[in-house]
């Protein structure tokens, strides 16, 4: 391939990203998800932008996945890997072998021969790690006990692949393998402890020398030359003893983890995996072959909801085995439902063993692309309907709520509404506390406040609660536009209970103020601690305190007033009318403040 066609295919490739990926994520379809679309757009079957040598692009892209692991491993101390043990070795360990029997008792009845329906059973126990982490990282779902377990057998997978390699060749029908070419079995596995050995030896003792060496001479390039050369040679080196690059990677990562040059090794590989990772996705979108699927649209599409069932169901009934929460349980049975990056690998691999015909290693990777490109949609029909449907269910259940006589009813008891709960506790001032997340409930339970489990949007919970008998109602719940709502239903229905309520922003407060709540009873979340923040450093800069608490009351008292204004000049989008009254605010409110400031003294004087 000559320059010119490079430079177009990575002009194809980047224009395809910065139109499709932007566009997926606004209408809420995810990064993933816009990347295959884009992918499919600019591929062979589609605009024909790029030709059918995805494979190199493919190849290339893979590095991807290896750099997204090794920043996994970093974010992963030794202890936490002991942590995970159970999830490791129980869970990923079990899906596994079930998987691999379940599939291929499928392809025999399917008439594949023993040899070849324990292979497809292998294969096909791989999930995507490369899709299923950046979308539980878009999420936010990596940090749930649900993103743990996930993330612990997309590991064990992973691992799973080495012995996978190790046994292809006794499946083969041919006596193609050159066993005289090929590392014998003892100098592999004696090759693969001391490359792992010095991986850690190397990552403790040797690495972190090199990094301060060259941290100290303050070269950034150098560093991030560092960094790669670190991923691209354990990669290189775990391949060649036949392992994962991937695992390599990773293992790196973990050995890394406890570094002090941990974050600037995110920061620096970070740019390079996001581009990759991109890459790889568009590559398996611009792979899937519809000339093939076109002709084989039945089986195929039978195929992946085999697949797709198949690994659910597995990961479900042994969620439901360890007594997994039915939330978790569907999130992880849906995260992993699809095939993955590996199954590429070991399809390839298989036909070079002459374990599986040609035509059906195309079908087979046909499959795994298509389950790849509908997990993403799975995920989203996951967050946009079950999850939803799950939090009715669970409001709707009884709550533990008993009749309560306390001058004040807290809605909420998270970050926000334990502070306040913490400051009435102190002064001797009961409340009645109710929150709906109920692990939340738990642990603060632990640590001895009174929290009852309900949904307090619900008025007959309120009642229950003695909203008759309270004084004060303080809103703290998370979803702004619900707490609005609540306010406005209990004043209507409660007259007489003074209420305070939590926002999070100033458009959350204009929807307040039009529903004609008083300003000093809205409260911004971030608002008195930035506030705060300020007047430290204008403190810090020479002026009196007596000054800087009349200049904050200043700004507190003319943010309030222009607010109402504010509020009624916004239409739920900011229009030319409220940009110009934004102006024209800031600009009085700094000639007053300067006026203020000149008639100061002096802060060289203080």
């Amino acid at each position: 391939m000559s320059y010119t066609n490079i430079f177009i295919q990575a002009f194809i490739y980047l224009l395809a990203t910065v139109i499709a990926v932007p566009i997926a994520k606004r209408i809420g379809l995810g990064s993933v998800l816009g990347y295959l679309l884009a992918g499919i757009i600019i591929g062979p079957f589609v605009l024909h932008l790029v030709g059918t040598n995805s494979d190199h692009v493919m190849h290339f892209a893979e590095f991807g996945v290896v750099m997204m692991l090794f920043l996994v491993g970093l974010e992963l101390r030794p202890e936490m890997l002991w942590n995970l043990r159970r999830s490791l070795l129980v869970t990923g360990g079990l899906q596994v072998i079930t998987t691999i029997i379940v599939i291929a008792g499928i392809a025999r009845l399917f008439g594949q021969e023993l040899a070849s329906s324990i292979a497809i059973g292998m294969i096909f126990t791989s999930s995507s790690t490369a899709i299923v982490l950046q979308l539980l990282n878009e999420k936010g779902w990596i940090k749930l006990e649900a993103g743990s377990s996930i993330f612990a057998v997309l590991l064990f997978q992973d691992i799973a692949v080495i012995p996978m390699l190790a046994v292809f060749p006794l499946l083969s029908t041919t006596a193609a393998i050159q066993s005289a070419e090929t590392i014998a079995g003892w100098q592999k596995a004696g090759l693969i402890i001391l490359l792992i050995s010095g991986i850690v030896i190397g990552g403790r003792y040797l690495i972190r020398p090199v990094f301060r060496f060259i941290a100290s001479s303050k070269i950034n390039e150098a560093f991030t030359a560092m960094a790669l050369l670190l991923v691209i040679g354990t990669a290189l080196a775990m391949q060649y003893v036949g392992l994962s690059p991937a695992l390599g990677a990773f293992l790196a990562g973990v050995v890394l983890a406890e570094s002090e040059y941990r974050h600037q090794l995110e920061a620096d590989i970070e740019p390079f995996k996001g581009l990759l990772l991109g890459l790889f996705f568009i590559s398996v979108g611009a792979s899937i072959d519809f000339a093939l699927i076109a002709d084989n649209l039945g089986l195929i599409l039978l195929l992946v909801i085999l697949l797709m069932s198949v690994k659910f169901a597995v990961i479900f009934i042994l969620g439901k085995l360890f007594r997994t929460k039915l939330r978790d349980n569907l999130l992880i049975a849906m995260t992993l439902a699809q095939g993955g990056e590996f199954c590429f690998v070991l399809l390839s691999f298989s036909l070079t063993q002459h374990i599986l015909t040609q035509n059906l290693t195309n079908e087979l990777v046909a499959v795994v692309a298509l389950s790849m490109l509908l997990t993403p949609i799975v995920m989203l029909s996951y967050e946009k309907i079950i999850e939803p449907r799950l939090n009715r269910i669970k409001n709707q259940s009884e709550p533990d709520v008993k009749e309560q006589d306390n001058p004040v009813l807290i809605a909420g008891f998270g970050r926000f509404g334990q502070i306040v709960g913490r400051f009435m506790l102190a002064n001797g001032i009961n409340s009645t506390v109710l929150d709906i997340d109920a692990n939340q409930i738990e642990t603060m339970r632990k640590f001895g406040f009174k929290v009852f489990y309900g949904d307090a949007t619900r008025l007959e919970l309120l009642q229950i609660a003695g909203i008759n008998k309270a004084k004060i109602l303080i809103i703290a719940i998370n979803d702004a536009t619900s707490a609005i709502k609540m306010a406005h239903e209990v004043r209507r229905n409660y007259p007489h209970l003074k209420i305070l309520l939590r926002v999070q922003n100033r458009i959350d407060v204009y929807g307040a103020l039009q529903d004609n709540f008083a300003s000093e009873d809205i409260f911004r979340e971030t608002f008195e601690s930035a506030l705060y923040m300020a007047g430290r450093a204008y403190q810090s800069l020479g002026f009196a305190k007596e000054h800087t608490d009349q200049a904050l009351n200043k700004f507190r008292c003319y943010d309030a007033e222009q607010l109402s204004k504010l509020a009624k000049l916004y239409t739920g989008s900011i229009n030319d009318g409220y940009i110009q009254q934004v102006r024209s605010n800031v600009a009085a409110l700094e000639n007053v403040l300067n006026t203020e400031q000149i008639q100061a003294k002096n802060p060289t004087n203080n």
